[in-house]
């Protein structure tokens, strides 16, 4: 009898350790696949923080793009402006050539009366307008020849002040026309420059913008992979988790099975084995871990079938409320980025997540009910153990101030 039950201890121990070190190796994973998982999601802020901040200078630049295509075209109406302020400066002193050289031509014709009157006069020497006068013929006639006279000097006087006030005239309009076509070539110029600076500013603000979107692109490309990271580790957590669990509920199954064996009712019948050495009886029920030997047992007990073992405790049992799976800890978080990194976006199950309805915990399957306190969640997410609740929030605040608590949690469906 001893040797049997030494047989059945070091069998249960047998299988207990080979169970432990089947959960031990899954655990390993389970530990190695949440680090590998918490690396992508520290690699994922950092480019959602790149991203970020390329997305901010890309939006400075292209306002600035925007201000010097604003001054380009300024520049450019200024030109044209000028363009159009010359044609019509060059139309002006086209006509104003044209003026001067009529002026030049009446200049020229009225030089020439001049000299002709010039060279009588000394020829005559001035004889003949006082022979005029002194062969008038009365005092009537004497005035008017000399009222002819005097109307012919101050003709000739008149004619010179006009010759020299048409020179200096033309000579003014030359020099006017000159500086206005000078200051507008200058304009032309420096207007022509600065348009060429704004052009080549535009044209480097614009190579920049590009490498910012291919930068963005990039990081967003890395950020979808490492998304992609966190949803496989999601995934492999979650299988990991539910094969720990089917290995576990197989090693409790098979204890159970081993203990039923050890107690069958062909041993229970069998008498318990007298030591005469020791005047005892020695009697043993065994289960899956252990051995309890009874001695100096009474002579009406000796004969007695053991009494059956309490079936092992379940882990969850069945309420009104569902199956009972136990006390476990409760987490706020929501769709931001701090959260999970996944702002905006669907969950692990491919559903985008609600306030009041969404929770996430590895181990059960999408689509899981959960009561807790009283309200009916749906497991929709992954990101925490069995055993931890994470609990979807409309906003980062509510999150907060849910914090962290206990709470009895039942599977409905």
């Amino acid at each position: 009898m001893k040797k049997r039950i030494f047989s059945f201890l070091l069998a249960g121990l047998m299988f207990c350790c080979s169970g432990m070190t089947v959960w031990a190796t899954t655990e390993d994973e389970i530990a190695y696949a949440q680090e590998q998982k918490q690396e992508a999601q520290n690699d994922l802020a950092k480019a959602q923080a790149e991203i970020g901040s390329l997305e901010s200078k890309k939006q400075e630049l292209e306002v600035y793009l925007a201000q010097l295509n604003a001054q380009y075209e300024e520049l450019s109406n200024s030109v044209n402006e000028l363009e159009s302020q010359q044609a019509e400066l060059e139309a002006e002193l086209a006509e104003i050539q044209v003026q001067l050289e009529k002026a030049k031509e009446a200049a020229a014709r009225q030089y020439d009366a001049m000299k002709i009157r010039i060279v009588y006069m000394y020829e005559h020497g001035g004889s003949s307008l006082l022979e005029q006068l002194l062969s008038s013929k009365n005092l009537a006639d004497f005035l008017n020849k000399a009222e002819n006279v005097s109307q012919i000097s101050r003709y000739d006087r008149d004619m010179l002040k006009k010759y020299e006030e048409l020179q200096n005239s033309i000579r003014q309009q030359e020099e006017m026309a000159q500086a206005e076509t000078l200051q507008i070539e200058e304009l032309k110029q420096q207007k022509a420059v600065k348009q060429q600076e704004v052009q080549e500013m535009a044209a480097g603000t614009s190579a920049s913008i590009t490498s910012y979107v291919n930068q963005i692109s990039a990081s967003e490309a890395e950020a979808t992979m490492l998304m992609e990271q966190i949803s496989s580790a999601n995934n492999s957590i979650s299988a990991l988790m539910a094969q720990a669990a089917a290995e576990q509920a197989a090693a409790e199954q098979a204890a159970a099975e081993q203990a039923a064996a050890d107690q069958s009712p062909q041993e229970s019948q069998t008498p318990p084995d007298f030591d005469p050495d020791t005047d005892t009886m020695d009697s043993s029920s065994s289960s899956s871990s252990s051995v309890i030997i009874v001695e100096e047992e009474d002579d009406e007990d000796m004969y007695e079938s053991p009494a059956e073992e309490p079936a092992e405790e379940e882990t969850s049992s069945n309420s009104g409320q569902g199956t009972y799976l136990g006390n476990f800890r409760l987490t706020g978080y929501c769709g931001c980025a701090q959260c999970c990194g996944t702002a905006g976006k669907a969950t692990a199950s491919g559903v985008m997540p609600s306030a009041g309805h969404t929770v996430a915990m590895a181990g059960v399957p999408f689509g899981t009910q959960l009561s807790i306190n009283g309200t009916i969640y749906t497991v929709e997410d992954l990101g925490t153990p069995y055993g931890h609740v994470d609990i979807f929030f409309s906003s980062h605040q509510e999150a907060l101030n849910f914090g962290s608590q206990y709470a009895d949690v039942y599977q409905v469906n």
